[in-house]
């Protein structure tokens, strides 16, 4: 008799995944510790099919074990590597905290394809040539200074975008 593999997929996601689990033993005959309920649900459909519809042929079987056999497969064991042992040479004191503190402002990192701050970027949106200076520390457009180009592109749009796609300052463009 033939089964049904559509009705039977269908009461398989509905089953729990403990039930999927003893439905797993029942089909391959082995257990399996999978909790992953959607593929449980593939592997039993997957046999389910295979045992109604028939399984691989015997020359897909022999291309696969051919494929199987020409594969780069690792020979050795990856290379642990071990600690460097500790010198007898006496390692010299660790200076006080105040003399390792730096007090200085970090450069902001922007991205490359940014132009180098003094630089105006200018983009045509709408009929109207929208003008943008590039800030040590920001971005200026129409006298008010932001963050992040994107911040800019979303008061012009309305809309949140990418502020280097939008004007035209990387891969993609807007």
């Amino acid at each position: 008799m033939q089964r049904n593999v559509a009705t039977e997929v269908a009461a398989l996601r509905r089953m729990t995944t403990g039930q999927l689990r003893h439905r797993y033993a029942e089909a391959f005959g082995e257990t399996t510790n999978a909790n992953n309920k959607a593929w449980l649900v593939k592997r039993i459909a997957w046999r389910l099919q295979a045992l109604v519809e028939g399984d691989l042929s015997e020359r897909a079987r022999r291309r696969a074990a051919e494929l199987a056999r020409d594969a780069d497969l690792r020979l050795s064991p990856p290379v642990v590597r071990e600690p460097k042992a500790a010198t007898a040479e006496p390692v010299a004191a660790v200076p006080a905290v105040a003399d390792r503190t730096v007090n200085d402002v970090l450069p902001i990192r922007t991205a490359h394809r940014v132009p180098p701050p003094g630089s105006i970027i200018a983009r045509s949106y709408k009929g109207e040539v929208l003008q943008v200076r590039v800030l040590d520390h920001g971005f200026e457009f129409e006298g008010e200074v932001f963050r992040s180009l994107s911040a800019v592109a979303k008061k012009i749009t309305g809309g949140h975008c990418n502020g280097l796609a939008f004007f035209r300052l990387g891969k993609e463009a807007v």
